[in-house]
């Protein structure tokens, strides 16, 4: 059985992973609404992602025999300045999640759950994937954000992303 500190834990995470999911197809509706496809499809693909993360959470809690308590999710912001602003406030995002992530494995440490330890180190290489994987996409903006062109050619490469 999981210790119930843990246990609210991980049901907080379950909900910020899902908030995350809500957050990038916000993104996704915006750049859509922009006419760009390829961004909106990059986005997509990150809320599936985050959608699996939390499911990932969610079935761990059950393994450890826990109750998954599901909570509220607030509406995201709805619209960015520019694709810049938009990777920006995805890239800061998952700082915040690689933080809340990091806190949990300190919590497992400090009542000595190492199954939860052991789970969550998934999810510590994962941060540092989403972390890198936003960055790139930001300074691939950065060299072309003043071309349309360049922009153009981005949001192409960006649709290409697969689940």
């Amino acid at each position: 059985m999981i210790d119930n500190k843990m246990l609210d834990a991980l049901n907080r995470q379950v909900n910020e992973e899902m908030k995350s999911a809500y957050l990038y197809l916000a993104m996704a509706a915006d750049f859509q609404d922009q006419n760009r496809p390829g961004f909106a499809s990059w986005m997509k693909v990150q809320a599936s992602e985050e959608m699996k993360h939390a499911m990932k959470i969610y079935g761990f809690i059950e393994e450890r025999g826990g109750k998954v308590v599901l909570q509220a999710i607030d509406a995201p912001q709805d619209n960015w300045a520019s694709p810049l602003k938009a990777f920006e406030a995805a890239y800061a995002h998952e700082q915040f999640i690689t933080d809340c992530i990091h806190k949990l494995v300190k919590l497992a440490r400090e009542i000595g759950d190492l199954p939860t330890e052991v789970f969550l180190h998934w999810f510590v290489d994962e941060q540092v994937e989403e972390e890198a994987t936003a960055d790139e996409v930001i300074q691939k903006i950065k060299q072309v954000q003043d071309s349309g062109n360049g922009l153009y050619m981005l949001d192409r490469e960006l649709g290409k992303r697969e689940d």
